[in-house]
């Protein structure tokens, strides 16, 4: 445990905490890698923590089985031999939060990003009764889009966007939801590069405010937090009391 990370929480006002990043875009030479790239740099500078999923580098699987259909179709809840799908559960349940950062594709996120979707929200994981998926404190989603934000809102674009991710994918799995779109950047357009510098302000602004903004957490992590160091504290009291103590008389 990290006792200097504990200190400067309370000093703060919040303690450490983590966000797992699922990100997908197919090139590495893309806007929404940097954006990725200056999310994450607010979410260290900020004193937190990060795990991430990047799933063209990891070659995540998208396409679900036969037997994995079958067994959320039939609404079963023995478990399954996919270490891929089990390791992204355990990456969502040892987190406090979940971002989503990827580009927009016909008006959705990429398909191997809707596959991490089919298969990780597996039947007694994310959904059914006494699912296992946890409630997390907040979920955000990053998106690059090549059209203005005007257009996405005129023909009702950001609208269905929104309503798939936060009305199903995300729906009573998170206590706070935001959705964050940096319009204007496909490669023909000017306005990529007029916003360019805005957007990756924007993008390390959110991750370094990205907790303190969530409404309810400082007092109860910090909570958490100190309540663990004092059992470390404790423990450590009596150990010395009792073994080191004794070879001192």
């Amino acid at each position: 445990m990290d006792y200097n990370v504990i200190e400067k929480a309370g000093k703060r006002g919040y303690a450490q905490m983590k966000v797992f990043i699922v990100y997908c875009h197919p090139s590495e030479d893309s806007f929404t890698r940097k954006l990725r790239d200056e999310f994450i740099k607010g979410i260290t500078d900020s004193g937190n923590e990060y795990v991430m999923s990047d799933l063209y580098e990891m070659d995540f699987k998208s396409d679900m089985t036969e037997q994995q259909y079958l067994r959320d179709a039939n609404y079963q809840t023995t478990e399954f031999a996919e270490a891929d799908v089990l390791a992204e559960h355990e990456k969502i349940n040892s987190a406090d939060a979940i971002a989503f950062i990827y580009p927009v594709f016909w008006t959705e996120a990429p398909a191997k990003l809707v596959g991490w979707f089919d298969r990780v929200w597996t039947y007694g994981f994310a959904y059914g009764n006494n699912k296992k998926m946890k409630m997390l404190e907040k979920a955000m989603i990053l998106c690059s889009a090549g059209n203005p934000i005007e257009k996405l809102e005129q023909f009702g674009l950001l609208a269905s966007m929104k309503k798939v991710m936060f009305g199903d994918r995300l729906f009573n799995r998170a206590k706070q939801m935001e959705f964050v779109v940096f319009d204007g950047t496909s490669r023909e357009k000017d306005s990529r590069e007029n916003n360019w510098d805005s957007h990756l302000e924007k993008a390390y602004k959110k991750g370094k405010d990205f907790f303190a903004e969530a409404e309810g957490i400082p007092a109860r992590l910090i909570l958490r937090q100190w309540e663990r160091f004092a059992a470390v504290r404790d423990l450590s009291f009596w150990v010395f009391r009792k073994v080191f103590m004794p070879l001192r008389r």
